[in-house]
């Protein structure tokens, strides 16, 4: 797999070319969306908590899973828009969820986004070639920017 080149990147955020572009309208408070539901896989108790809320206030529907087992039981009995997902959690990995994911012919469409402290080149990598949108890295983002990114996804797949 080739490298990921600086231009993939904007802020904290690794975008795949093809899976996620970068859109150019802009998100207003007119803009009428669907409730959509989202899977947060994340065992750190704080952060899980806060993202949570912060993306029901944004009008989210949001089931929070604190490790890999409970996400991806989650994941094969809900109907999803979008799952975002930590890579160390207890029971299975982001990554060891993400293999699963992609044999499972049920699920394998649900797009999964990754966020991480995990912030190597062979860990973005890797979650490309898992079939991963998108890889944040959590000490390079607001939690602000974060939600932004996923408004931003969300309303691109309508």
């Amino acid at each position: 797999m080739g490298k990921i080149s600086p231009h993939h990147t904007r802020g904290g955020f690794c975008y795949f070319p093809g899976t996620w572009g970068i859109m150019k309208k802009e998100i207003t408070m007119e803009t009428q969306m669907p409730i959509k539901n989202v899977l947060l896989i994340e065992d750190e108790p704080l952060l899980g908590t806060l993202l949570k809320q912060r993306l029901e206030k944004e009008g989210f529907k949001v089931f929070l899973a604190r490790d890999g087992d409970e996400g991806l039981q989650y994941l094969k009995n809900n109907t999803l828009d979008l799952v975002l997902l930590d890579i160390i959690l207890p029971k299975i990995s982001g990554f060891e969820l993400l293999e699963k994911v992609q044999s499972d012919p049920q699920i394998q469409k649900v797009p999964i986004v990754i966020i991480s402290n995990l912030g190597q080149e062979t860990d973005l990598e890797k979650g490309q070639s898992l079939g991963a949108v998108g890889y944040f890295v959590k000490a390079r983002i607001s939690m602000e920017e974060l939600v932004d990114h996923i408004k931003e996804f969300l309303l691109s797949n309508q």
